[in-house]
């Protein structure tokens, strides 16, 4: 199966994922395709590198 690739985000969606996710409310699923779109690093996959 071919990847889908993000060709375009609107700006004020995106805007507000990005405030939800600074506070800590947005669903998993949703924290999880930010994190991968802007390419944060979670805190979970910092604590594991930590660890190791």
């Amino acid at each position: 199966m071919r990847r889908k690739t993000i060709q375009w985000i609107n700006t004020p969606v995106i805007s507000e994922a990005i405030f939800r996710y600074e506070k800590g409310l947005l669903p998993n699923s949703m924290k999880l395709w930010l994190e991968q779109v802007l390419e944060i690093k979670s805190e979970k996959s910092i604590q594991k590198s930590s660890t190791k």
